[in-house]
């Protein structure tokens, strides 16, 4: 199971942590992001490893935020984020298809498997 967390930063810049929840472990990797369109706050460059930064795109969003899709300039990656641990097969083929429609590579997706059950 994975998740994302992100929170405000005293300098205006945001927290990003990525944790990955295993059956005998759990790994965490924390990064900053800095907006990058002001305009509309969903263009961000995102880094785990200063001093490289990635491309971290919102490209399209669900009217009441329950999901997103996130992409990368490129078009070979993009992630499909959701407040809920498990979404619809409609859903998920709903998001995969607007991602190939934005030119996003869908041909290669790994899903996680997402079982685990988390307490926060």
């Amino acid at each position: 199971t994975l998740s994302a967390d992100y929170s405000l930063r005293d300098d205006g810049n945001i927290k990003v942590i990525n944790t990955c929840y295993k059956t005998n472990k759990t790994d965490k990797a924390e990064g900053i992001a800095k907006v990058e369109d002001k305009n509309t706050n969903s263009k961000l460059k995102v880094s785990f490893f200063r001093p490289f930064y990635g491309d971290y795109w919102i490209v399209d969003l669900a009217p009441d935020y329950s999901w997103a899709l996130v992409g990368e300039s490129s078009g070979k990656y993009f992630w499909i984020l959701t407040r809920d641990q498990k979404i619809s097969p409609e859903l998920d083929r709903m998001l995969i298809d607007r991602a190939k429609k934005l030119g996003y590579m869908t041909d290669r997706l790994i899903k996680p498997a997402n079982t685990l059950n988390i307490k926060n």
